[in-house]
Parts: C-alpha cells; sequence; structure tokens
C-alpha cells in the first residue's frame, strides 16, 4: 500500500460515520419528499423519460458507480476523502430508499413503508455505535447529533401524519400516480 493511503481507525471510523450520516439523511429526505409529492403539498418532481418514471434508485446506482470510480483510481484522502463518503452516502440512501423494488421489480414503493422507522433507527444505531465516546464529544458533534436526532424526529412524525391522512385522503391517488408512473 501506497504511504499517503495508510488510513488510521480514528479516520476510517470518522469517514463511516460521515457516509452513515449522509445514508440516513438522505433516506429520511427522500421519502419526505415522496410523501410532499403524493400528497400534493408540492410539485411533483419526478423525472419521466418517454413516458417512464426514472425512479431514484437509478440516481444512486448510477452515483454509486462514479463514487466507486474515483475512490479506486484516484484514491481520495483528506478533504477529498470526506467528500467522496458524503456522495457514497447518498447513493446508497437513493439506492436503499427503493430497496424493495430490488426484489420486486416493478412492485409499489410503498411496499417497504412499514419499516421505515425500523430502517432509520437501526442507521441511527449504527452511527452512534461509529460516534465518540461520551467524554470525547466536542461541541460540533452535539450540534450534529441534535441536527441528525431533528430529521429522525421529522421523519417519525411525517411518517406518522402523512400515512393517516395520506391512506384516507388520497390513498386513490397515490394509486393512480404510482400506476402512471410504472412502465
Amino acid at each position: 500500500m501506497h504511504p499517503d493511503h495508510h488510513i488510521t481507525r480514528e479516520a476510517a471510523h470518522k469517514l463511516a460515520r460521515l457516509s452513515l450520516f449522509s445514508f440516513i439523511l438522505t433516506f429520511i429526505l427522500a421519502r419526505v419528499f415522496v410523501f410532499l409529492i403524493m400528497a400534493g403539498a408540492m410539485p411533483n418532481l419526478y423525472c419521466f423519460v418517454q413516458g417512464t418514471h426514472v425512479h431514484h434508485l437509478n440516481y444512486g446506482i448510477f452515483l454509486l458507480s462514479a463514487t466507486a470510480g474515483y475512490s479506486v483510481f484516484m484514491r481520495p484522502v483528506g478533504r477529498r476523502a470526506q467528500i467522496t463518503e458524503l456522495f457514497y452516502g447518498l447513493a446508497m440512501g437513493l439506492t436503499f430508499d427503493e430497496f424493495g423494488m430490488w426484489l420486486h421489480l416493478g412492485g409499489s414503493y410503498w411496499q417497504r413503508a412499514s419499516v421505515d422507522a425500523v430502517i432509520v433507527l437501526s442507521a441511527l444505531f449504527g452511527l452512534l455505535a461509529f460516534a465518540r465516546t461520551v467524554r470525547r464529544y466536542e461541541r460540533r458533534h452535539f450540534w450534529l447529533f441534535l441536527f441528525l436526532l431533528g430529521a429522525v424526529l421529522s421523519f417519525a412524525i411525517t411518517l406518522y401524519v402523512a400515512g393517516d391522512r395520506l391512506s384516507g385522503m388520497v390513498g386513490p391517488s397515490l394509486r393512480d400516480l404510482e400506476s402512471a408512473s410504472s412502465p
């Protein structure tokens, strides 16, 4: 291994925390945007190519490929490695948000809605597992943790409120929009 590419355990854990943080945030934002679009609270941002809905897992796959290629061929270190890890987490969030569609091609986006909270909490516990000991937390870690906690709580509230409202209010619209977006 080239000496410039040696990585300490602490640096590796920091990169893992960055990618996990980016993963959780992307997953939450993807779900919130879908709920808001489906509820008609924001414009439809979906990409359609000749009538076919291009799901965001495709963006994630392309971004994963680009991130992997960059990591292998450029071997980023320092700040560039940190930015690469943020993109890696973003790509994983976009891709795994639609994991159920990997298993059931053409299946409903909502087939995993019942386990979203479990996935987010598992990711949060993973983030905490990589975190420093409580004695070694710095002020910036505290604010990052509060931001992440706020994002998780916002997601839980959105999931609960939107789930109740959407099922009764726009259930048929969700099915229509989803069928219009499938080939």
